[in-house]
């Protein structure tokens, strides 16, 4: 299967956000795993020991539920560059 322009640049731009070293505010971190679990098509158990955690995941999820995997991932390439540049 050909990768598109958005899947190289959703790969590019998840790499940037993995490497990033400067502290992401907890909302954007929690819309950015949404998007990124969405574009995976990955709906598995968010896996943290703390629930607290698992319930802010799943509850980003859930309102992210209606987006498709493309939309997905332009919205976590959007989201990450307009923070992480804001950030900089």
């Amino acid at each position: 299967m050909k990768k598109t322009n958005l899947h190289t640049e959703f790969e590019k731009t998840v790499d940037l956000v993995n490497n990033y070293t400067e502290p992401i505010p907890a909302d954007v971190l929690l819309k950015l795993y949404a998007y990124y679990k969405i574009a995976n098509a990955n709906f598995e158990n968010p896996g943290s020991k703390t629930p607290l955690i698992n319930a802010f995941k799943a509850n980003a999820l859930f309102q992210a539920k209606n987006m498709s995997k493309k939309k997905a991932m332009q919205a976590y390439i959007e989201l990450a560059t307009k923070e992480l540049k804001a950030e900089q």
